[in-house]
């Protein structure tokens, strides 16, 4: 918030002990440096990347389109520095230099992956999308109703609680719908859908015999003003960086809680390359770090450790910490630690257009849209693959961006685009990638990064289950539509290779069995108990909802239950 400062570890200082050290600042890092710190710890969060302020580095948030430099598309130059960000969507001059330098940091694709990265204060939480969903028992007890890979180590009711929690403090708007297979929370008022919205619903649950569901979607934007962050503006500008604090992010949210105890610092530009493991006590002691401006190494000791770092590098940290003990790195000795990545894969759906709706509009630019819950394989509906899917998207207006063939020239052109067009509505699905355990990254010691570290080499694809599942994605995305009167549908399906759904989760997962997983119930890695893992890495299975919401709850829930084993001497 205004006036927040960073204290800065002096890096002069080659060695230092606080009670927690924090390995990343993004959505999960940033809770538990908020948790921990409340909890009376003292706490050093490292981030790899550069310092980033809230307001101050939003550079472009308040400027108008006509004011960037390049009409809103990133240069040559820029995309050189950013060939896997070239690939995708994101390649957008306001926030391309929010992405990680992938020229700097490069990785190795034995298989196509896209790996989306941030590497500044924040992370991606001033980039994510903001969908804030509960998973329910539906998805934590899936992989053992379905015989596949391994039982989750918890329940619904051990995460409900955190759940709430996170909820109060970062500020989640929505309906409540009653659903069993997604949870209701504790809700901000819900942003309105649009008319053709509301109608297109209606339809669908008519059509399908109250058996399906579109909602209005759950985001982690304000619609009331919350701890002296201002509601949503409805910009839709969020990944630029909110001014108003308007939506949750290590920035507007967790850092300034942190802050306020006086027991953070926050040591930026700290790439970390091991965490220092005691064969004696069979606990770690800290991190050692490589300064990325300098390239001097420094350690840095505490009580527990949190790796947050995102969930392949935070793999990294793990596999790059291989000791005598554990040749393969902490955390390997179930021969499960960068395995079973999972994703959400999506790039397909169906859009179309939608007459009878010429004398309405809607406010503003809504930062959300709708959400078709899961349907597949649920409630006796059997499908030929396991687990399912749901749908994002929305209806609008045409604006002035849009061709008129008729009126090219003139002031009849200028005319025609004062006026709103056409009303469209499309919806995108987002299906569940199952966690197959030669889906994994490893090491590849034969390539190494600007600061002389290896690579990871990505090897993960879809597979039969998810191929099926796309073409159920798609068709029944065009019944819908059909059934609710939508005319000129067209469909797609563009591919997905793995990491783009930007959902990149497993890699270190959480059990019941040491022989099996990474982590335990309580995110703690088997080997090393003082070591705690709550980002992506730890998910068990990927269910198909947006999974940032349930790494804050999940983190929330490790700071707590890892203040009270240090109060008891436990680790």
């Amino acid at each position: 918030m205004p006036g927040d400062t960073l204290n800065i570890n002096n890096k002069a200082t080659a060695q230092h002990t606080y009670d927690a050290i924090v390995i990343g600042s993004g959505i999960s890092g940033g809770w538990a440096a908020k948790e921990l710190t409340e909890k009376g710890l003292k706490v050093l969060m490292l981030e790899r990347g550069r310092n980033f302020e809230h307001i101050k580095d939003y550079k472009s948030a308040s400027k108008d389109p006509w004011d960037f430099e390049h009409h809103g598309q990133a240069t040559q130059e820029e995309l050189k520095r950013h060939p896997i960000i070239a690939r995708t969507w994101g390649k957008s001059e306001p926030i391309i230099d929010y992405w990680a330098n992938d020229v700097d940091a490069p990785y190795t694709e034995i298989k196509p992956f896209k790996w989306w990265r941030s590497y500044q204060f924040g992370g991606r939480s001033i980039l994510w999308g903001r969908q804030s969903y509960r998973w329910s028992d539906f998805d934590f007890d899936a992989n053992k109703k379905d015989g596949w890979a391994i039982d989750w180590p918890i329940r619904y009711k051990d995460l409900s609680p955190w759940y709430d929690h996170v909820e109060k403090f970062i500020g989640v708007n929505g309906s409540r719908e009653n659903l069993p297979q997604l949870p209701d929370g504790h809700f901000l008022p819900a942003m309105d859908m649009t008319c053709v919205e509301k109608d297109v619903a209606a339809r669908i649950k008519e059509k399908y015999k109250g058996s399906r569901h579109m909602i209005i979607g759950r985001s982690a934007n304000l619609t009331a003003p919350i701890a002296g962050r201002t509601q949503c503006q409805f910009r839709n500008r969020c990944w630029e960086g909110c001014p108003f604090g308007g939506y949750f992010s290590t920035q507007s949210s967790t850092f300034p809680a942190a802050n306020a105890t006086g027991n953070l610092t926050v040591r930026p530009f700290s790439i970390v390359t091991k965490i220092i493991y005691d064969k004696d006590s069979k606990k770690a002691k800290g991190v050692e770090i490589l300064d990325a401006e300098n390239n001097q190494t420094y350690q840095y000791f505490s009580k527990i450790v949190f790796v947050n770092a995102s969930a392949l590098n935070s793999a990294w940290v793990l596999m790059n910490s291989a000791t005598d003990v554990w040749p393969d790195g902490l955390g390997s000795s179930s021969g499960e630690l960068g395995h079973n990545i999972m994703d959400h894969h999506y790039n397909c759906g169906a859009s179309g257009t939608v007459d009878g709706y010429e004398d309405k509009y809607y406010y503003g630019r809504r930062p959300n849209g709708v959400y078709v819950v899961r349907f597949a394989n649920l409630f006796g509906d059997k499908r030929d693959y396991l687990r399912g899917f749901g749908y994002q998207g929305g209806a609008s207006r045409e604006g002035w961006s849009r061709s008129v063939a008729e009126l090219s020239v003139g002031a009849g052109f200028k005319e025609a685009l004062t006026e709103p067009g056409q009303w469209t509505m499309g919806m995108t699905a987002f299906g569940e990638i199952l966690p197959h355990h030669e889906n994994k990254i490893t090491l590849d010691k034969t390539k190494k990064d600007k600061w002389g570290l290896p690579v990871l080499a990505m090897d993960a694809e879809l597979k039969d289950n998810e191929l099926k599942m796309r073409k159920d994605m798609v068709s029944e995305a065009k019944a819908m539509f059909e059934s609710s009167g939508i005319k000129n549908i067209n469909t797609w399906d563009g591919g997905h290779q793995i990491g783009d759904g930007i959902h990149e989760m497993g890699t270190a997962r959480m059990g019941r069995d040491p022989k099996t997983s990474v982590l335990n119930e309580h995110n703690q890695v088997w080997d090393a108990k003082n070591v705690f893992v709550t980002d992506g890495a730890c998910m068990t299975s990927a269910a198909c909802q947006n999974p940032s919401l349930t790494y804050m709850a999940l983190t929330a829930r490790a700071a707590n239950f890892s203040v009270e084993e240090l109060k008891k001497g436990n680790i």
